[in-house]
């Protein structure tokens, strides 16, 4: 065996304590590290021909590095739809290091039996009948490919073609509708063959996100029975709308489509009995997206796809390998998802759920949006800024006050990141340049907002 890697075997546990030790002053230190850092060039290094052994590396990471790493994990990191790692959440992913299983077959380890109890915990929270089967992703794009090409699979049967097996030659244009798609659905399409271009924009109801369903009943009908795919939002990215879901449900019976429910963030409304009628027929749909590392509060990278239709997923991703034996009544994960070899990420997601349960989320999802809430009233009473939208949940979407250029709101924002106190992102909405404040970490408190506030208005001052 290598010295360096005899030498670190035979001191494992001073390797783990230092790295604990490193973990540990990086949490206490996240509420004084900036929410954002501008990455610095350094230098490369090059490849060592002896290797440094773990205890050198570890430390010559913290000392190129270390001054590098933002406090994205942290309760001021309002960009994008970021959560953070819960408690439970951090062991559960250092266990998944540790443990190293790979839930891809079920003869070798329980690991697969642990995410069918973590899909069961997650199916009882979002409120979903058990004839769903559901599987871990690594994240919201990957779980709308999966549902999506479901969808594929079932658009071919539509025209008696084995999509999975005979590919998409020959046959018509398979359309797509949705009114306020996540960007992660064009990339879908592009990967499924289907074409971005393919996607149908339907209209939204006035000043709002949210589909237009008698738009959607009228472009469903001008397909005169063509079958298609209807991508329905459980909550979108600028506003947290969500499209009527039952009022969707409801056209397929008199048109046909394959219904797939994107409910990225949007699927934890079900958490809380003041948020969970938006989410009201989603149980309707044929396949549905929710992410994992957004509002479950667990490391990246991890999402869940539910389906209606578990043999559809399997037709899609079988996979066939002598080493992997005949394929059984109930498949093996290898056969459900794209990967076949993946990390153990319902650990995580099941240790966080058993440690805090339903009320755990419940209370997470309400403090966030309370504190959304919050800085949406500071801002529409502002002479600073201006609200492009109203506050829905844990989304505020707003503006400069007056007529911004993208220009002006890149200047803010890079301010704002600069100073290091809050991180927040640039969006565009009703042909606005805005700015989107996402507040979805579990140690966000009232506190954090006053200072995000406050960093605001210094930002324009």
């Amino acid at each position: 065996m290598h010295t360096k890697l005899k030498h670190d075997q035979e001191n494992i546990e001073q390797l783990l304590q230092t790295a604990v030790s490193t973990a540990t002053d990086f949490i206490q230190t996240l509420p004084e590290r900036p929410a954002a850092i501008y990455p610095a060039e350094r230098e490369p290094d090059s490849l060592p021909e002896d290797g440094l052994g773990a205890a050198a590396a570890m430390a010559a990471f913290q000392a190129k590095y270390g001054d590098g790493l933002s406090g994205s994990a942290g309760a001021r990191y309002f960009g994008f739809v970021t959560g953070g790692s819960t408690p439970a959440a951090l062991v559960g992913d250092w266990l998944t290091a540790v443990y190293d299983q790979n839930p891809t077959a079920d003869e070798d380890s329980i690991a697969p039996k642990v995410e069918a109890e973590a899909i069961r915990l997650l199916r009882q929270m979002f409120g979903l009948p058990a004839e769903f089967a559901g599987t871990f992703v690594s994240g919201a794009t990957v779980a709308n490919f999966v549902g999506l090409a479901q969808g594929r699979q079932w658009l071919g049967m539509q025209h008696d073609r084995n999509v999975a097996q005979d590919g998409l030659y020959g046959l018509p244009m398979l359309p797509v509708l949705a009114a306020t798609p996540h960007s992660s659905a064009y990339k879908a399409l592009a990967m499924l063959g289907m074409g971005k271009q393919n996607l149908i924009k339907v209209d939204t109801l006035p000043e709002r996100e949210a589909m237009d369903i008698n738009a959607l009943a009228a472009q469903l009908a001008a397909l005169n029975g063509q079958p298609a795919i209807v991508i329905a939002s459980g909550g979108t990215v600028n506003t947290v709308d969500f499209d009527d879901l039952v009022a969707i449900a409801r056209l397929k019976q008199t048109y046909n489509f394959w219904l797939h429910v994107d409910a990225a963030f949007g699927g934890f409304a079900a958490c809380s009995p003041r948020y969970a009628h938006l989410l009201d027929g989603m149980a309707l749909a044929d396949s549905i997206t929710i992410d994992a590392h957004k509002w479950l509060n667990v490391p990246y990278d991890s999402a869940m796809t539910f389906s209606r239709h578990p043999k559809l997923q399997v037709a899609a991703f079988e996979n066939s390998a002598v080493y992997l034996g005949p394929m059984t009544e109930n498949p093996s994960l290898v056969h459900w998802t794209p990967q076949n070899s993946r990390r153990f990420r319902a650990l995580p997601a099941w240790m966080t759920l058993m440690a805090y349960g339903r009320s755990g989320y419940q209370e997470i999802v309400e403090r966030n949006c309370d504190s959304a809430g919050w800085l949406g009233e500071q801002i529409d009473q502002s002479s600073q800024f201006r609200l492009l939208a109203p506050v829905n949940m844990n989304v505020v979407c707003f503006t400069l006050f007056g007529e911004p250029t993208m220009a002006d709101i890149q200047r803010t924002l890079a301010w704002l990141r600069d100073d290091g106190r809050v991180y927040l992102t640039p969006t565009q909405y009703g042909g606005v340049p805005g700015i989107r404040a996402a507040i979805s970490n579990w140690q966000t408190e009232q506190a954090d907002m006053e200072v995000c506030w406050q960093a605001l208005q210094q930002a324009v001052a």
